[in-house]
This record gives C-alpha cells, structure tokens and sequence, in this order.
C-alpha cells in the first residue's frame, strides 16, 4: 500500500478517536483535531512517513476554506451590518493588533515580525464562536449579531494579510508589469467579477441545475473554484484570493445556499488534514518545558483582546453589559490564525520557538473559549461593582426619556418582532407604552416616527426606572438573550413586587427558572410551536374544532407538563381526543 494511504488512514482514524473524546468533553473539535496531530507528529510518536502528503492535502483544504468563506459571504449581508463591519470591526483589529505590535517589539522581534505577530493574534475563531454561540441560542441576539460583524470583517481582512505576507518577508511581487499595467490589471479582475458573478456563473449553474444531477453540480461548483483559483495565480496573485473570489461569484446567484451545501463535507473534510497539519508541528517537549509561558501568555492574550473587543463595541454606543459579552467572545485566537502563521513560517517572520509559543497559546485559548463565553453574566456583575460612570455602563443617553406624567403603561423590553407586534396591539386599543431597546440604529430610526422608545440596557435598574417601570401596568420581556431575559425579570421583580411581568423564552427548560425570578407568565417559543402544529394537524385530520380547543386550553393550564411527560404517559393526551369527540 501507498505510504501516502497509509497516513490518510492514520491522520483519519487518530483524529476521529481524539474529536470525539473531545465532544465527550464539550470541548471544541478543532482542538481534537490539533491534539491529534501532535500524537502522530514527528515530536510525538511519529507515525507520518510522508508528512509532504499531509501538506498537500492541508492546502486543498485551505483553498477550500477560503472558497466556502466566500460563498458564506454576501453584499446584501455585508450590507445588513455595515456599522459593525465598518466601525467595529476595524477599531477591534487595529486595537489587537497593536497590542500584538507593541508586544513584538518588546520581544526584540524585527518590524515585520511584530507585524506578523499582531496580525496573528487580532484574529478570532468563527469555528469555536459561532457553534458555542448557536448552541446557546444567542446568534440573534445583540452580542450575536456583533460578534458575527466583526468575525466577517475579520475573515474578509484575512485575504489581503495573506497577500501582505510574501511582501513582509522581502519578496518581490511576481508581477512583471508597469503600474499602469497593474492598475488595468485590478480593473479588469474586478470587472470580470462583476460580469461573472451577474452573467455567465448564472448561467452556467443554471445550466448545470437543469441537469438534475448533483454531481454535475458538484463538479461545475469546484471547476468554478479552481478556475478562478488559476487565474489568480496567473496574474500574480494568491489561489486563497481566486478561491474566495469565486465563492463571493457564486454566492451573489440564486445556487450560492445550495453550492455551500455541497461544498461542506469536502471543506470539512480537508481543512481537518490542515489543523491536524498544525498540530504535527506542535512540539510536546517544548510545551512541557514551558508551559507557564503558554499559561500565562494565554490569560495575558485573552484579558486583552477581551478589552479590545469592548472597546470596539462601546464604539458603537452599546451598553456594557453587550460589549462586555462581545469582547469575551472574541478573547480566543482564530483558526484563520493557523493558516497565516504557516504561511508566515514559509516567509521566516515567524522564528520557530515564537511559532511554538503562538501555537500552544492560541490551542489553549480556543479549548477554553466556551467557558469564558458562558461566564459573560458573572463577569459584568464583577465590573458592575467597579462602578464605572453611567455613559459607559448604559451605552449613551437614553433616547426620548420617559414622561413623568406615565403611569399604568405597557412597558416592553426589546424591539424585535414579538416588541414590534405589542406596540402595534397597543397602538390599535389606545393603551400607553413604553419600549426599551439596546440597538442604536433601531432607537434612531424608531425615534424618529415617534414612538416611545428608549436606548439603554434592561439589565440597568436606572434605565428601567427612566423608562417609568415603577408606574407600570405590566412588562413584557421579549429579547433573545436567555441571560439577560432572567437579569431584567429579576430586576423587575426587586423593583416592582406588584408588576404583571410576561417573558419570552425559547425552550420548555427556560421556563421554571424565569418563575423562579419572579416571571408572573412565561411564553416559550417551542412550545407554542408545537400547539400550533398540532391545531393545524387536527384541522386537517378534522378533529372538531370545540375538542382540539379545550385540549390546548387543558395543555397550557397544566404549564406544558403534558407535552414533557415520559412516552409511556403520553397516551392520556390521545384518550383526552377520543374522549372529546
């Protein structure tokens, strides 16, 4: 058997046995796949023979990644979160980055060693972040939606450091023409991707859709990427630029959501062999020797980007409490960090025992990432009692104060689209309210046509006391932070003992600690789902209507414990039907 099979089968085999020891453990797979490299590697127990196979499949996968990042991208999407992109983004880099600049130099690295170093660490991981942060359920939340702003201006940056790179290291560009020459050059390319993005990939996948085979797909997708990937090289540019150019092509077509599908598992599968490729060159013996260096190199990394990360957000005028969330989700170095940390080696600016150093510090940082997320809530309280002024702690003025003259009101707690439908309900029956909401662009734009609305975090008992929650009627909590939700009931609670106060949540197993806090009703989401599926399913088996009614009245005065209890008991649900007709 071929040498280079006989690796593929170890690298897969180790690195499947390692990721799910590390699923077992909750921690990220990425790091599974980094220690797995490690055991095999030539520090460890050595068992690649052919570690060049390795490499080769590792660049694959790394053009592979850069074209799935570009079909994950869009204008329009790039569009629906230009203040973050715009003005977080960049102040987050450049910030981190200067830190690991500063840093640099004080190592007695060269100018573009420092660089290099800063570049290295400015990044974070949208792997470990966003899986941590779906699992949670807080993607649509206003942490999630700044975190993943900045995590997208992050990997667009990423092309044009891998281009710098080279260029850092002494080498000239491979480009033998004027700059006139070069400019047309530049022109051209855009111009071809503009032209190919609203023309011929269109139609050419098109083509290849009405085939109705999806390996003809398949095939045009990746011919598509590698196409572009040469040209780009052709003109003397990277394959990572062409790879995610011809992803952003693809991704501005109807077939982008379905090219990315396809795209996955090989991506998936490749960019394994690339962290694997990382971890072989992780040396145990120098971490064992040095492990303090890693220790406290990662806490010194993460508290800094940690500042950073809510500097940038603070920018933005958000309350603490969001950019404080924000910054500990950005704290761990990113696997986009890898790719230019080897590609930085192949340029010597990055010396070997510094190599070492990065690679022990960003592993632990990302195996650690998911805790440090989840300890967000416990960290504000920390800084709460620092008691910092209330411009930074409540993100700005509180937009269109609340009226002394309100009292009896409907106060509601978040802006979306459950806030947007109790202000309309509210609007129709001539009843007063209030709304708190924490993005500013929608206080501005919402302001702006006159409704009561007011900027500022929840959590904040000054910010519910402005917005006249002593004097109301009743609150409804409707964000999408679980954490938060239970802050502000238990805020709400503390302040107003006699306060009807309804909350939002999204799962059955949120809802006994909101009553826990005070909640006087809790709404699930999933759980209002599935009564209405079954509404629908019994309409359309025709079920009558008065018995399908008084089963969903019966389920929501038991508080949802008929739809939880074991299978053996659900029988009863069944003979409340039969009973009924």
């Amino acid at each position: 058997m071929p040498a280079v099979f006989t690796d593929v089968i170890i690298v897969m085999v180790v690195a499947v046995v390692v990721t799910l020891l590390f699923s077992r453990l909750r921690l990220p797979a990425l790091v599974g796949l980094f220690v797995a490299g490690v055991f095999i590697g030539p520090h460890a127990f050595g068992l690649i023979k052919s570690p060049e196979s390795v490499e080769q499949l590792a660049d694959i996968g790394v053009i592979f990644l850069l074209f799935t990042l570009g079909l994950e991208m869009s204008f329009r999407r790039m569009g629906r979160l230009a203040r973050v992109l715009f003005i977080a983004g960049p102040l987050q880099v450049v910030l981190t980055g200067a830190a690991g600049f500063g840093v640099g130099l004080m190592l007695d690295l060269s100018l573009p060693q420092a660089v290099v170093l800063g570049m290295l660490v400015s990044l974070s991981s949208t792997a470990v972040v966003l899986k941590t942060m779906t699992e949670r359920a807080e993607v649509d939340t206003p942490v999630g939606r700044n975190v993943l702003g900045i995590l997208i201006f992050q990997d667009i940056l990423v092309v044009p450091m891998m281009l710098a790179l080279p260029l850092l290291g002494g080498e000239e560009p491979h480009i033998s023409m004027s700059a006139p020459a070069l400019v047309g050059v530049a022109i051209g390319v855009v111009v071809l991707v503009v032209v190919l993005a609203k023309w011929v990939v269109p139609r050419v996948l098109y083509e290849a859709a009405r085939s109705r085979s999806a390996d003809v797909f398949l095939m045009v997708v990746v011919a598509i990427c590698f196409a572009v990937a040469a040209l780009s090289a052709r003109l003397g540019l990277s394959l990572a630029l062409g790879a995610f150019l011809a992803g952003l092509i693809i991704s501005e077509s109807e077939y982008g959501h379905h090219s990315l599908g396809l795209v996955m598992p090989f991506r998936n599968l490749l960019v394994s062999f690339f962290f694997v490729s990382i971890g072989m060159l992780l040396d145990p013996g120098f971490l064992a020797d040095y492990w303090w260096v890693a220790l406290l190199g990662a806490i010194g990394l993460m508290l800094v980007k940690t500042i950073t990360g809510t500097i940038a957000v603070q920018a933005l005028h958000y309350p603490l409490r969001v950019s404080l969330g924000t910054g500990l989700a950005l704290s761990q170095v990113g696997e986009f960090s890898f790719v230019l940390a080897a590609v930085a080696a192949g340029n010597a600016l990055l010396p070997e025992n510094l190599r070492q150093e990065f690679l022990a510090v960003a592993v632990l940082t990302m195996a650690v990432a998911p805790v440090v997320m989840s300890q967000s809530a416990h960290a504000y309280r920390l800084v709460e009692r620092l008691h910092l002024p209330r411009w930074i702690t409540a993100g700005g003025e509180v937009s269109a104060a609340a009226e002394p003259s309100y009292s009896d009101h409907l106060l509601i707690i978040g802006y979306g689209i459950n806030g947007r439908n109790l202000a309309r309900a509210a609007r129709e029956f001539g009843f007063r309210y209030a709304i708190i909401e924490m993005n500013p662009q929608t206080v501005r734009e919402e302001f702006a046509r006159n409704e009561p609305i007011h900027f500022g975090d929840a959590t904040n008992e000054a910010v519910l006391a402005q917005a006249g929650a002593e004097r109301a009627r009743a609150a409804a909590v409707v964000i999408g932070d679980p954490a938060a939700t239970r802050s502000i009931v238990a805020q709400l609670r503390r302040m107003c003992p006699a306060l009807h106060v309804i909350a939002r949540t999204r799962f059955l197993t949120e809802m006994q600690p909101l009553y826990d806090l005070g909640a006087s009703d809790v709404v699930a989401g999933e759980f209002e789902t599935s009564i209405e599926i079954f509404h629908r399913m019994a309409h359309y088996l025709d079920l009558p209507e008065q018995a399908v009614r008084s089963l969903e009245q019966a389920i929501r005065a038991d508080h949802y414990s008929l739809l939880r209890r074991p299978e053996d008991d659900r029988t009863g649900a069944y003979e409340e039907i039969s009973r009924a007709e």
